[in-house]
């Protein structure tokens, strides 16, 4: 029998989001065409979504009437640690659409880089833990969550990133969205001239939240989960990492390891994220 030619089929969404692959640069054709790419470098009011849960839809509401943007392209980015159903990602893209009729929303855009991901959170925890007297990856993760978006968010043109951070979730703080978090990630953005948008910022109230949805919508439902959810947290229910440990690990190693990793992705290179860990913690040592 003949040998012939064929192109492998193109991963579905929930495919990638299975085998997790490294896609960050160069996507495929299926994910985001070239045709796709030049039309919304045309679109004069276009913004990146991160889509996660309910506060990620509502904050590009937020955008929306604060910015008039007329255009969203949603992303999904993972890391290594979600459980539960894909569909809660496709249906959060649903609800956006329905929530604005008047805007377009653009195809799911899914990328990652389980590497990146576990340099920052996973390879290096022993050592920030003797560093830092405590260590917690929920900060690194979140830094992550956005630094994924601005090779995407540059390629479009620099093109905004709206993101669901809130400082406090009625009375409840997250260490990976107290204020100090949400400016290094801000600032970091900003070194690569995208605007990472955080319009809940300082809306405190879960009840707000559900009336910019105009829904029901409950904190922490319908939505991917993640199995290290609230691992800095005591039994007590207390927080053990305190806002110098969160400063030390982002001023130490995780932004700066991220510059990097983000400056070589703009490059076009993928880089060896573990490499780019280890010598900044020997520099950090030296």
């Amino acid at each position: 029998m003949p040998i012939t030619n064929h192109q492998s089929p193109i991963p579905t969404d929930t495919e990638t989001f299975r085998d997790k692959p490294e896609q960050m640069i160069h996507l495929p054709e299926g994910v985001l065409p070239k045709a796709r790419v030049e039309a919304y470098r045309a679109i004069e009011r276009l913004a990146v979504v991160e889509i996660a849960g309910r506060d990620s839809v509502a904050a590009a509401v937020q955008a929306v009437a604060a910015e008039g943007f007329t255009d969203l392209v949603p992303t999904y980015a993972y890391t290594g640690t979600e459980q539960g159903e894909w569909s809660t990602v496709t249906d959060a893209v649903g609800r956006l659409s329905e929530r604005l009729p008047d805007v377009r929303v653009h195809p799911l855009v899914v990328l990652g880089s389980p590497r990146f991901w576990q340099a920052l959170n996973g390879r290096f925890m022993g050592e920030l833990v003797q560093r830092l007297g405590t260590f917690s990856p929920c900060v690194g993760c979140h830094l992550y969550l956005h630094s994924v978006r601005i090779p995407l968010a540059v390629h479009l043109g620099h093109r905004p990133v709206i993101a669901g951070e809130r400082e406090r979730h009625d009375s409840s703080v997250k260490i990976n969205q107290i204020s100090e978090a949400l400016s290094r990630y801000q600032a970091l953005a900003a070194e690569f001239n995208i605007r990472l948008l955080l319009p809940l910022r300082h809306i405190p109230q879960g009840q707000r939240i559900r009336h910019i949805l105009g829904s029901d919508w409950e904190e922490g439902q319908a939505q991917l989960g993640c199995v290290l959810s609230g691992n800095y947290r005591g039994a007590d229910g207390r927080t053990t990492m305190t806002v110098d440990q969160v400063n030390q690990y982002l001023h130490g190693f995780a932004v700066p390891l991220t510059r990097s990793v983000i400056q070589a992705y703009l490059k076009g290179e993928i880089p060896d994220h573990l490499d780019l860990g280890r010598q900044i913690l020997v520099r950090e040592k030296t």
